[in-house]
Parts: C-alpha cells; sequence; structure tokens
C-alpha cells in the first residue's frame, strides 16, 4: 500500500467524491431497494442525484468530509453527519424539495426513515452517523478501507462532545470491517426490505 494520508475534503474534490460514491453504492442494496422501479437509466440517475443532494447539504451544514489521498488522487472518502444537524422526519424542507426532484417522493420517504431507523436506535443524541464510506474501484483491496475506518475512528476520538459513531451496514464485507476496527453490534435492523446491523464505534472518551 502506498502512503496515504487523510484530509478534509475541499469545494474542488466534490465532483470526483460524488463519482466515488456513485460506483461504490451503484449496487448497494439499500439503494436498489430505495431508488430502482424497473429502469435502469432512471435509477443510475435517481442515485446520482441522491448522493448529489446528500453532499451538497453535508457540505452546506459543514460537517465532516474526509478524504483519502495517496499523493494528488483521491482513493477513498467518508461523510459523517453529527445530530446537530436535523435528521430524519426533523430534515429541513429545502432538502426535502431537492430530494424529491431528483430522486421521488417514495425514495425521499425511504431515505428519512432509514436515519429514524438509525437515530432511534442510537445510544444518545451526540452521535455521528456515517452517510457514506468509500474506496474508489481500482484502489480497493489494497488496504485503504482500513486507513479509512481508522481516520473516522480519530475524527471521532477528537469531537469532545461526541459519544460515537454509527452506520448501517448490510453486506458481510462491511460488517468484518468494522468489526475488525472495534465497532460493535448495537441492533439487527430491517429497513424495508433490506437487512443488516447498526454498527456503533463508541470513541475513546466512552472507553
Amino acid at each position: 500500500m502506498e502512503e496515504c494520508r487523510a484530509v478534509y475534503l475541499t469545494a474542488e474534490d466534490l465532483r470526483i467524491t460524488a463519482s466515488i460514491l456513485y460506483n461504490a453504492y451503484h449496487d448497494d442494496p439499500f439503494f436498489l431497494e430505495t431508488l430502482f422501479t424497473g429502469d435502469q437509466i432512471q435509477y443510475e440517475q435517481k442515485l446520482r442525484g441522491a448522493i448529489r443532494e446528500e453532499l451538497n447539504e453535508l457540505w452546506q451544514q459543514e460537517q465532516a468530509l474526509i478524504g483519502m489521498f495517496v499523493g494528488e488522487r483521491l482513493v477513498g472518502v467518508a461523510c459523517i453527519v453529527t445530530q446537530q444537524v436535523p435528521l430524519g422526519e426533523a430534515r429541513y424542507w429545502h432538502w426535502r424539495l431537492k430530494m424529491l426532484l431528483s430522486a421521488g417522493w417514495q425514495s425521499t420517504q425511504a431515505l428519512i426513515h432509514k436515519e429514524n431507523e438509525i437515530i432511534d436506535n442510537l445510544p444518545s443524541n451526540q452521535c455521528g452517523i456515517l452517510q457514506f464510506i468509500a474506496i474508489t474501484n481500482n484502489e480497493q483491496g489494497k488496504g485503504y478501507g482500513s486507513s479509512l475506518v481508522k481516520a473516522v475512528q480519530s475524527w471521532c476520538d477528537e469531537q469532545p462532545h461526541l459519544d460515537g459513531v454509527g452506520i448501517f451496514a448490510n453486506t458481510a464485507a462491511h460488517i468484518r470491517l468494522f468489526v475488525e476496527h472495534g465497532f460493535e453490534t448495537l441492533e439487527q435492523l430491517e429497513i424495508g426490505k433490506v437487512s443488516g446491523e447498526l454498527l456503533f464505534y463508541r470513541g475513546l472518551k466512552n472507553e
């Protein structure tokens, strides 16, 4: 593995960040369940739109967007939202409107429902949610995923008012990765027709 560094993303990084996330989440069970209605082209348009609007919202709300760089190449991203930002049913109306135009009414409601399920099962209202985490396709299998998870944990440890970070993981490989890095299973969740685990990292201050 080449030497990598984790830094906050800039506005100039958002376009390639959206591309990395689109490719990583293209076959994600939750997004397939939420956005796919039988038309592949329409699904891909909805997925691009949903990722774009969520990234823009995270940026506008000054949430943590962490990039993993090898030299000048962005090879991975992690996007964390804290409960200081209204989530789930409390989402701002401008987010709802933009997401509705990009992904449709039912898809927007499904995204809100997912956040509600996660929030309801987190230990406190002082927790972060790992909305997205991805390594670009041609850099997978090189250990960058582990480095990115460690970067998320380091970020969490540095937040004095944060009790930890949660993520809904719905594939065996992702669950295994997070468990290997000290995440614990809080709940088995069924979101729509997608089964997964709510995993949680408590941070150093809670050990």
